[in-house]
């Protein structure tokens, strides 16, 4: 991918797309002085895996028209403007009796128009456009409480695995970029948000049962322990999204939701992995969660899980509307 100058203004050559990078100087992290051009180039660097983290999925966008501490913009709708190749999908929301358009990545170009709009954060659904209304992924968000060192995820995250590997599932580990960690796991598009989510909340109450010192699932956050790792299963709920992998968080340091091994859970330091230091990570590892869509799991289990837990009086999950 190549670049060639201009001024004000820079244009990149993304596979056979030309994008346009207006106020390319303008620092958007102060901390370290990144710059636009510096978030466009950060995505060219992991081109494949933002591509396979976003790909054919409904996609809110982060803005930050003037930088990560200036206003902040939750964009649903695709922005005005967009070239004809970029694609998208149709939403449709019951809440407000409203439709929208949202980005849906078929290709790094459409990335980098993004970055262009002053999209610093991802936020794509956990479905795709082929059936918006079944999800593929299941995702567990370990969600520390104000109070809860990152030791305490750590522990979490190891429980975490372990339930998985009893119910002979691959998760696929991410820092969240800021203080949590983020598992996903590929799921047949077999079931609806709410039994995905109630399938979820099956399994964060199996982490809590095994590790009820460390873990809540307290549905009102004033509730929970300020010490204690949530394990947000309303991360599954219909239009609820989360930074995906290798997106940039928008703060002044620059994180990155980074994939990892598991067995670097125990020694990773989310605040060291930034735009300036995953390119490097990415070029030697390649993409850590390249090979997540290679086997699908089904919810049966943890949906039995539930039945059990319901019959023995737990509550369901708290309703939420779409």
């Amino acid at each position: 991918m190549a670049s060639k100058g201009g001024s004000p203004a820079t244009e990149l050559t993304v596979g056979e797309r030309t994008v346009r990078i207006s106020n390319p100087d303008r620092v958007y992290f102060p901390a370290r002085g990144e710059t636009k051009l510096d978030l466009a180039s950060y995505y060219l660097s992991v081109g494949d895996g933002i591509v396979n983290a976003l790909r054919e999925r409904p996609c809110m966008l982060h803005r930050y028209p003037t930088g990560v501490t200036g206003e902040k913009v939750h964009q649903k709708r695709l922005p005005r403007g967009a070239p004809d190749w970029v694609q998208t999908v149709e939403l449709h929301f019951p809440r407000w009796g409203r439709t929208a358009d949202e980005l849906c990545v078929t290709e790094l170009a459409s990335v980098i128009w993004a970055v262009q709009m002053s999209t610093v954060e991802f936020h794509p659904w956990n479905s795709r456009r082929a059936d918006t209304e079944r999800p593929d992924e299941w995702r567990i968000d370990l969600d520390p409480m104000p109070d809860c060192p990152f030791d305490r995820v750590r522990r979490v995250a190891h429980v975490a695995h372990e339930v998985l590997n009893d119910l002979g599932v691959q998760g696929f580990p991410k820092t969240s970029g800021g203080s949590g960690l983020h598992v996903y796991v590929r799921i047949e598009p077999e079931w609806g948000f709410q039994d995905v989510r109630r399938a979820a909340f099956a399994f964060a109450r199996e982490v809590e049962r095994r590790a009820p010192e460390d873990v809540t699932t307290t549905w009102w956050r004033k509730d929970r322990d300020p010490t204690t790792v949530f394990v947000d299963y309303n991360q599954n709920t219909r239009d609820h999204t989360i930074a995906s992998a290798y997106s940039v968080r928008g703060n002044p340091e620059a994180t990155v939701s980074t994939p990892i091994r598991w067995d670097e859970v125990d020694d990773v330091e989310p605040r060291e992995l930034t735009i300036a230091t995953v390119p490097a990570r990415y070029a030697d590892l390649g993409d850590l969660h390249a090979d997540i869509d290679a086997t699908t799991y089904r919810l049966d289990t943890l949906l039995e899980w539930a039945e059990r837990d319901e019959a023995q009086g737990a509550e369901p999950p708290p309703a939420e509307d779409a």
